[in-house]
């Protein structure tokens, strides 16, 4: 995928995630779902609108159509990834024949006119191209004057499994926001310090720990200072895994507390490697996005004017975004990571042992909100971006069922 490209939806990213992530819950976002449909409809519009979808894309409106049908094939060739793209039009509605050449391959269909009917087809839709993650297009269909004549959809669906697993145990937090509560922490040890990192932002400094996946796509858990603001220390790991900004690996910094969650040490040790240990809580986060909420961050504000049209290049019939949403999920656990996203814009440890070596010793501990960033090994394209809240909570196995299932064996 083009370097121009990718600059440019991590853009989106970045400005997306300091206006939505913050208040008193989660959120998980996908630019990289958006940003091809945003490129579809600056294709097809004209005047203000299409200047305006120009300014949010950060590319010509004329290299929009191929930059997204670029960005969508690039996504659907990595691995553990799915992206696929979606056109509904009512049976009556003529579209332009160049436009609709210039789309990327995916889903054709006719809409009916039935919300029902084709609620049910559009939902169906979501569900398969997602593998069940999220289970409903985010679309409105109603009926009479305002029914939708057309909706443009993508879908992204990540599975990916960690390189190597964490082992999960309850862990209790002592102090900051989740203080007494009992978490499902996920904890492993490794001999690379350099997986976790420090940035320096606008806020002070960020910690990063990369997590790496199995295919192309990693995760980058990210935790700033308690005073930092959600979106300035997200946007500052947008920078780190692009490489906008320059970042340290924890076998270079200082002993001691040199960044958030984090201690560097000297401890005994049997053999020569340095440690890194990880602590962070399972989590699981959902958000729905009404992108009309924010139409100037996505170009939207002219287009989304139903008093007349803006798409003379998808149809001879007067045209306006009616609505524009997105539903996203994102799962983080012992043994991988799963990400979803639908957009829809319709228009309308024996004894003592002897410990000859003295080694670093890197621990990195996430047990205040904090953000997370999937993220393409190879392009730094980000897939997802999102912030923790409401961490899962550490839940009893049961013995009796477990006892049960031991002897029905």
């Amino acid at each position: 995928m083009r370097n121009s490209t990718v600059r440019a939806v991590n853009r989106l990213t970045a400005r997306w995630a300091a206006e939505a992530a913050g208040g008193d819950g989660g959120t998980v976002l996908t630019a990289a779902g958006v940003w091809p449909l945003l490129a579809l409809l600056a294709d097809g519009a004209a005047g203000p609108a299409r200047t305006e979808l120009e300014e949010a894309l950060g590319i010509p409106a004329g290299d929009a159509a191929g930059a997204g049908r670029e960005l969508l094939a690039a996504l659907a060739g990595v691995r553990g990834l799915r992206a696929a793209t979606g056109l509904w039009a009512a049976a009556d509605l003529p579209l332009e024949a160049p436009w609709t050449a210039r789309l990327p391959d995916g889903t054709r269909g006719t809409l009916t006119g039935d919300p029902e009917a084709d609620g049910k087809t559009l939902d169906a839709w979501a569900a398969e191209r997602t593998d069940g993650l999220v289970e409903r297009m985010p679309v409105a269909l109603p009926e009479g004057p305002d029914a939708v004549r057309l909706v443009l959809a993508s879908a992204l669906a990540l599975r990916l499994k960690w390189i190597r697993p964490f082992q999960e145990w309850p862990d209790r937090v002592d102090e900051g926001p989740w203080a007494g509560r009992h978490l499902a922490m996920l904890h492993r040890a490794t001999s690379l310090p350099d997986r976790a990192q420090v940035v320096y932002g606008p806020r002070g400094p960020v910690t990063l720990l990369h997590v790496v996946g199995d295919g192309g796509v990693d995760v980058h858990l990210v935790l700033g200072e308690p005073d930092a603001l959600p979106g300035e220390i997200l946007r500052t790991g947008i920078d780190a895994v692009s490489r906008a900004l320059p970042s340290t690996g924890a076998g270079l910094l200082p002993l001691g507390s040199p960044g958030p969650g984090l201690s560097v040490g000297l401890i005994p040790s049997m053999t020569p490697q340095p440690r890194l240990t990880v602590a962070t809580p399972a989590f699981e986060v959902r958000a729905g996005h009404d992108l009309l909420e924010r139409a100037a961050l996505f170009g939207l504000n002219t287009a989304s004017d139903t008093g007349s049209g803006h798409f003379p290049g998808i149809s001879s019939d007067p045209l306006a975004v009616g609505s524009a949403r997105q539903s996203a999920l994102a799962r983080f656990h012992a043994t991988g990571f799963e990400a979803a996203a639908v957009t829809a814009v319709a228009a309308a440890p024996g004894g003592p042992p002897h410990f000859p070596y003295r080694v670093r010793r890197v621990a990195v501990r996430f047990d205040r909100p904090f953000g997370f960033l999937a993220v393409h090994r190879t392009s730094r394209l980000v897939l997802a971006a999102g912030w923790v809240t409401d961490p899962l909570p550490y839940e009893e196995p049961d013995r009796e069922a477990e006892e049960a299932e031991f002897w029905a064996d």
